[in-house]
């Protein structure tokens, strides 16, 4: 924890130096990207400079405490206790804030939900999940936006990404990443049979633009029709857009826009989450023999969540969470889950917790 805290001010000291950077700030572009990612760190990095500061304090104060002057060690004596005291809170409020991991704080994110397999069962399920985030979203006071959306002819949809603004957001929507399953009883079905169905959430942290460096000769663009459910054209010009990151592989594309303007912009902010999302994986890999969270992987393949509508029962696997309030949880309650997760992490921090001496 102490080695990102370190990467994170010194990240925020590059930071303070560009927002003096004349050149950088005249930039439409960067400027507002140093701008916010500065302000995203601001209050990480301001705590943790106070409690370096408790630290040097309590050397000093040690070293005070050995000195041959009596005045010396009786006024270290006294200073010692409310020192540490100092430090131990401010390293708490540390904790707190890097719950989550070393992008928790960031105020923006991508969320991509796919149909799995159950087919047009799938797809309504994906859709599900898009309002139940949506309604989550509006009770957090968070925008939301659709990226792009692959709708089917019963209202479901084979794929949907959004976008997500606001304070905490990926601190807390990061842990719907993963496999998530359904049990109900469709509306299609006759015979009142119990279906079984998939859908696959992916949350990715939104990199500003100085941190992901994306130039046009980086991917191959390719402009076709957009079309609709059955595949009826919603427009006859070239306006969609598919990008294709040339070092990845990774594949993007949008055209839920009748600009095409439009729909690169979208999905370049698509493109450049996922590949921000993929250096995260890499680094993990690294650091394999750190810590990983077990609620924070965003494994895909991982099954995290089964939705049980006859029972009226949500189960979290990761964490052995049961709670038979689906209908709530459904229709946008997110939060107690949410809080379940992050209390789960909370205590799985605390117990991995380096010493701070």
């Amino acid at each position: 924890m102490r080695k990102m805290l370190e990467e994170k001010l010194k990240r925020f000291e590059e930071l303070e130096q560009l927002l003096n950077d004349p050149d950088v700030m005249s930039d439409s572009v960067k400027g507002p990207s140093v701008a916010r990612e500065h302000g995203s760190l601001s209050k990480l990095a301001s705590k943790y400079r106070r409690f370096k500061g408790y630290v040097e304090q309590i050397a000093e104060l040690k070293e005070m405490e050995k000195s041959s002057d009596s005045e010396e060690r009786e006024l270290a004596e006294m200073e010692l206790p409310s020192a540490t005291e100092q430090r131990d809170a401010s390293w708490e409020e540390l904790l707190e804030m890097t719950i989550g991991g070393e992008d928790a704080n960031r105020t923006r994110c991508v969320m991509e939900i796919r149909a799995g397999t159950g087919g047009d069962e799938a797809a309504l399920f994906a859709r599900n999940l898009y309002e139940m985030y949506k309604y989550h979203c509006e009770t957090k006071k968070w925008k939301i936006e659709i990226l792009s959306a692959s709708p089917t002819e019963l209202g479901g949809f084979k794929e949907i990404s959004l976008a997500f603004d606001g304070e905490g957001v990926f601190r807390e929507l990061q842990y719907e990443s993963g496999g998530h399953r359904v049990q109900r009883v469709p509306e299609t079905e006759t015979k009142g049979r119990i279906h079984t169905s998939a859908a696959t959430v992916a949350v990715m942290p939104e990199p500003e633009d100085v941190e992901i460096d994306l130039k046009p000769d980086d991917y191959r663009v390719d402009k076709f029709n957009a079309s609709g459910p059955g595949g009826q054209h919603v427009n006859k010009t070239e306006s969609a857009i598919r990008l294709t990151h040339l070092e990845t592989g990774i594949v993007v594309q949008c055209q839920d826009e009748k600009s095409q303007h439009k729909n690169l912009a979208k999905a370049l902010r698509v493109l450049k989450s996922r590949i921000y999302d993929r250096k995260r994986e890499e680094e993990q890999q690294k650091r394999a023999d750190q810590r990983k969270s077990l609620i924070g992987s965003g494994d895909r393949s991982q099954r995290i969540r089964t939705y049980n509508f006859p029972e009226n029962r949500l189960s979290d696997h990761r964490i052995n969470l049961t709670i038979y309030k689906l209908d709530q949880i459904i229709a946008g309650n997110v939060q107690m889950v949410t809080d379940a997760l992050l209390e789960h992490e909370r205590n799985e921090l605390k117990s991995a917790m380096e010493k701070i001496d």
